[in-house]
Formats: structure tokens, sequence, C-alpha cells
């Protein structure tokens, strides 16, 4: 599937490795593949977050994925549901945390395997969005998979990345409509076939 990626596809890949190491994450997850295509210049997908405004919302961005961290990677529609049945995550973070320190309940931070292997692995949701990315450029009939088709993975993956994206303006078909204009320009039918495979993987 590499073989298929653009040059800036595979500098977003690499970027995204770069991201957990700062970070000193033991894996590199879907965040780490949005923020490194967050810092890439030129391009379909640099023209498309400048455009939606995710890259003057950075901070906010940050804020929102370190809250979903604390919270154990649930989404806000879990948070929501678990509220629905009468559990109140914000009191359960509360007391792990004063019982093991802030952030005890973000996964990354118990996964170390890469201090033995010497190098930090795809989380599966990461490599999902890899996959989908090759499932997208198919639907839109591309031969190659470059930094857009990664966007678009991202923002049709469930999860706490496209929720967060969502919150920020930036849905699929948001996403969609900066990249390539707007349905009615045609060219689109196979981008929501894309979308729908992306989204069953």
């Amino acid at each position: 599937m590499f073989e298929r990626f653009t040059r800036g596809a595979r500098a977003t890949v690499k970027g995204a490795v770069a991201q957990a190491e700062r970070a000193g994450a033991g894996s590199v997850t879907e965040e780490h593949l949005l923020l490194a295509l967050l810092e890439q210049e030129g391009g379909r997908a640099a023209f498309a977050v400048t455009a939606l405004g995710l890259r003057d919302r950075r901070a906010s961005l940050d804020a929102a994925f370190a809250e979903a961290r604390r919270r154990g990677g649930l989404t806000r529609a879990d948070t929501d549901a678990l509220a629905g049945i009468g559990i109140d995550l914000g009191a359960i973070v509360s007391r792990v945390e004063g019982a093991h320190g802030e952030g005890a309940l973000d996964a990354d931070r118990r996964s170390r395997r890469w201090w033995w292997s010497g190098h930090r692995p795809f989380t599966p949701g990461a490599k999902t969005v890899l996959e989908n990315a090759l499932r997208v450029a198919l639907g839109r009939g591309d031969r190659f998979i470059g930094e857009e088709h990664l966007l678009l993975a991202l923002t049709a993956k469930p999860g706490v990345v496209a929720d967060v994206l969502a919150e920020h303006g930036a849905t699929y078909t948001a996403v969609r409509r900066a990249l390539y204009g707007s349905v009615a320009d045609g060219g689109d039918g196979g981008d929501d076939a894309g979308q729908g495979h992306a989204q069953a993987g």
C-alpha cells in the first residue's frame, strides 16, 4: 500500500512518528496523524485545513485532545451515553486522578513497548486510518494515496479525532467540499462511496 503514497502522504506518516516521539507517546495514533497533517505545507490537505481554520485553532484542538485523553479516550458521545444512564464520567476521572495522578486514564501512558523495540508501533486505529485512506482514494478513482485521503479518512473513522474535528467544523462533508468543491461540481459520487467504505472499516 505504501508504494501508492505520495511524497506528502509519506511525509505525513513520518511526521506522525515525530509527533509521537515529541509527545513521549508509546505508539503512533490517529491524533498524531492529524497533527502531522496540520504541519504540512502545500498540497490539497494543507489548503483544506487552512480554509477550515484548523491551523488557527491548533491550541483548541490540542486542548480537546488533552481532555479526551483524560477521559481515557472516550468520545463525547460515549460520555453523553454514560451520563444518560446516570454515570458521571467527570466524577470518575477526578477520583481516579486524585488517587493515581493527572492523566492516569491516558491509555498511551501505559504503553511503553517502544522502549524495548526501538520504534513506536501504530495503534490499530491509526492503521485503520491508513487502510481507509486507500478506500477513500479508490472510491474517488485516484491511483495514489495523498494527504487529502488521509484527512478524509480521519474524519470518516468514528472516534475522538473525528469528534474533535467535527466540533471544529471539519466534518467529512466539510473537508470534502474544502478539498474538491461542492457536490454540484461533480466527481463526488465516488467520494461518498469512499466514505461508506471508510466508516465500515
